[in-house]
């Protein structure tokens, strides 16, 4: 098939893509090959020729229009011609660098503005389409746009770990209901197809498995509020001995029974010393930080409270001599279902993997802080520090 050379003479030059036989990928004749190379160096020898002819009439204009200033200005100025060519040679280069200088001003700025405000829009559309993962260059040099991309850079950072904290948290959710439930459920088809007898062994066992269940559900209620901001909190001032004392008398038995010694040292405290809290919150702060020293504390073991005046406040310390935390998993174990033994079951003497999260958010609450230290294999202090009244 032959292109037709009229519409090949005519409009090739102008159809987006090539010519159809380029396209299509047909084999051309040599003279028609040769025909359409000269048509395309004649297109372009027009342009140029066309751009030429406008950059000559603006040089001219610019070269007629500065020669009558000049005149204008050497006549009003009573000068002689040496004044009219300064002119005239002043004029026209301001004219022709002014635009110029203009148009490289523009591209610079184009270039500072333009380019990081694209990549900051760019990455907007990713993040806005759920690619969390997406991050915006740097520039080296210090101005707003850097600023900008590093707080854009951290809230993507923020925003990709808060939705990988999402899916963990809902996978250990499902995780620590599920063992509960399966339990529970074979249980009671164990009893209804015979195969257990319906003794308080089993019912118990079951009862067991509930309360698990209805912790678990509590724990995870009392985050979500503290999260939100909305953990209900009767503030008034506690007195910090009685405090400590309390939680020590409620674990004494349990301590006793393990063979762990249980004190408390408050003898460096002042007498009535108050923090502003929640009695009930704070005291089970510190039960949930003694119940984790008592799973972890050997027999003849020790674990302490004690607290103390600070710059800042008030000091209460959690110690036990415990197997300890290795360093690498302390940043962890304030987070949700953590457990460093992944290979414990509650059976095993393991909890839900939330009353260190608890501990941390009442804390919190309580415009307090809380750090841990820990020497494996000897030693673990949780650190509670609460403004004093």
């Amino acid at each position: 098939m032959k292109p037709n050379k009229n519409w090949r003479d005519k409009n090739w030059r102008n159809y987006r893509g090539g010519p159809p036989w380029e396209r299509e990928g047909w084999e051309l004749p040599d003279h028609l090959r040769r025909s359409s190379e000269q048509a395309h160096w004649r297109g372009r020898r027009g342009m140029f020729f066309r751009f030429l002819t406008l950059f000559g009439l603006l040089v001219t204009l610019v070269a007629g229009g500065m020669t009558i200033v000049a005149m204008l200005i050497t006549r009003l100025a009573q000068g002689n011609a040496g004044t009219a060519v300064i002119v005239w040679i002043s004029g026209c280069g301001l004219a022709l660098a002014l635009p110029l200088l203009a148009v490289v001003l523009a591209y610079r700025t184009f270039r500072r503005v333009a380019t990081p405000l694209a990549a900051i829009m760019n990455a907007a559309d990713a993040v806005a389409e759920g690619d969390l993962s997406v991050r915006v260059p740097e520039f080296p040099r210090r101005n707003e746009f850097t600023r900008l991309a590093h707080s854009f850079n951290n809230m993507t950072e923020e925003l990709e770990r808060a939705d990988q904290q999402r899916r963990n948290l809902t996978a250990d959710v499902a995780h620590e209901l599920r063992t509960p439930l399966h339990i529970i459920q074979g249980n009671l088809e164990g009893v209804l197809d015979g195969v257990y007898e319906p003794t308080p062994e089993h019912i118990e066992a079951t009862l067991d498995e509930t309360r698990l269940l209805a912790r678990l559900v509590t724990d995870l209620h009392t985050l979500s509020l503290a999260d939100a901001g909305q953990l209900p909190l009767k503030m008034e001032p506690v007195n910090v001995a009685d405090l400590l004392a309390d939680v020590a008398t409620s674990f004494s038995g349990q301590a006793e029974a393990q063979g762990v010694e249980l004190g408390v040292e408050t003898a460096v405290l002042p007498q009535n010393t108050h923090i502003q809290g929640d009695a009930g919150r704070l005291d089970q702060v510190l039960s949930n930080l003694v119940v984790n020293a008592l799973r972890h504390t050997p027999e003849n073991g020790r674990i302490s409270l004690s607290a103390k005046l600070v710059d800042d406040g008030v000091e209460i310390q959690v110690t036990d001599t415990g197997e300890g935390i290795p360093e690498a998993d302390l940043p962890f174990v304030f987070e949700r279902f953590w457990r460093g033994d992944r290979a414990r079951t509650h059976s095993g003497g393991a909890g839900g993997g939330l009353g260190l999260a608890i501990v941390k958010q009442m804390v919190v609450a309580h415009n307090g802080r809380i750090t841990i230290s820990s020497t494996p294999h000897q030693a673990t202090t949780f650190t509670l520090t609460f403004p004093a009244t």
